[in-house]
């Protein structure tokens, strides 16, 4: 987090537009880690604020010398970010803002947008209010139905396929299966195995049923 500006004054820079901001801050707080949650939240704002506005007013040469004289480089984007992100409002507007959840709405601005539309509409912003529109807008993933499947895998990286159990009322399929079994000593792989193929051959027409067919004279 970027220290609190204290009396910043960029080179060539008419910085007495800046001053009231700059008194509030020194008579606000002498030292940062005293400051509340309410003073933090408004002060990441004011910074922002102050910097997307030295970036439009500096040249490019003065705005890098002001980050580099405050150790700021590397860490303005995600400020300028939330002047981007938050310009409609006021710093004090987010005083009951964790400074987390404001650094997460600036982030992902695209993906939160509708949110900080929201806001807008909101007399008084507080965290609860902000994660509740959060929850709201975060829609459950569609669960993936998983395409059914008998294959099953082996430990050496084979494979083998595994019919489901079959459930009917009248045990139609199981009866006439055990029958097959016991009246022609097949096994059960042996039996699904040829009914497949007979039916792969009914469906590509290499069979055909014939009924009613009697011998020729």
């Amino acid at each position: 987090m970027m220290t609190p500006i204290k009396g910043v004054t960029a080179p060539q820079v008419n910085s007495h537009k800046f001053e009231p901001y700059l008194r509030e801050q020194s008579d606000a707080s002498a030292d940062f880690s005293f400051q509340t949650l309410a003073d933090v939240s408004k002060t990441i704002l004011h910074h922002a604020f102050w910097l997307a506005e030295q970036k439009q007013t500096l040249s490019t040469k003065e705005y890098k010398k002001l980050l580099f004289a405050q150790g700021w480089q590397g860490e303005e984007k995600k400020y300028l970010k939330i002047a981007s992100t938050f310009g409609k409002f006021a710093p004090e507007d987010f005083a009951q803002v964790e400074p987390r959840t404001i650094y997460q709405l600036a982030e992902r601005s695209n993906q939160y947008q509708k949110v900080i539309d929201r806001l807008l509409d909101i007399s008084v912003i507080n965290q609860e209010t902000v994660r509740s529109l959060i929850q709201k807008q975060r829609t459950p993933k569609a669960t993936e139905q998983k395409k059914p499947s008998i294959w099953r895998r082996l430990k050496h990286g084979g494979r083998y396929c595994q019919i489901p159990p079959i459930h009917e009322a009248t045990e139609e399929t199981g009866i006439t299966l055990q029958r097959m079994m016991d009246e022609e000593g097949l096994s059960v792989q042996k039996i699904v195995a040829e009914a497949i193929a007979l039916r792969q051959a009914h469906k590509e027409g290499r069979l055909v049923l014939v009924e009613n067919c009697g011998e020729l004279n």
